[in-house]
């Protein structure tokens, strides 16, 4: 089942838009990088990667074996820069990786396959 939209997609395209031009506030960000969750849940629906955007947000995507207790065995982690710049790309997975602005762990956590996502291309 995806993930219960609770950004609607026409304030969360807004908030991407003002992020892709560098006039985003405090607000923007967090409704740009919330949406942009909402959409990798739709596109990978699941709940084996917990992908974790602190602190605007997080979100369980990609078909696989469900956790239920503790920390989940696939999770990826950065800041909401980055996730934008990710999903938008701007910014490559491999690169995010390699200098630590991604942390990614367990074997189903590489998203680079996912990403950029087409509904944030589109800014």
């Amino acid at each position: 089942m995806p993930a219960r939209r609770r950004t609607p997609p026409p304030v969360g395209r807004l908030a991407l838009g003002a992020w892709s031009r560098g006039e985003a506030t405090r607000t923007d960000l967090t409704t740009a990088v919330r949406f942009t969750l909402e959409e990798l849940a739709d596109v990978a629906p699941g709940s084996s990667v917990e992908v974790r955007v602190p602190p605007a947000g997080a979100v369980q995507a990609v078909e696989g074996p469900r956790h239920t207790r503790g920390t989940p065995p696939n999770v990826v982690e950065t800041d909401p820069e980055t996730w934008l710049g990710l999903v938008t790309g701007r910014v490559a997975w491999a690169d995010a990786v390699d200098d630590g602005r991604v942390r990614a762990s367990g074997e189903r956590a590489d998203l680079s396959g996912l990403l950029p996502l087409q509904a944030a291309r589109e800014r």
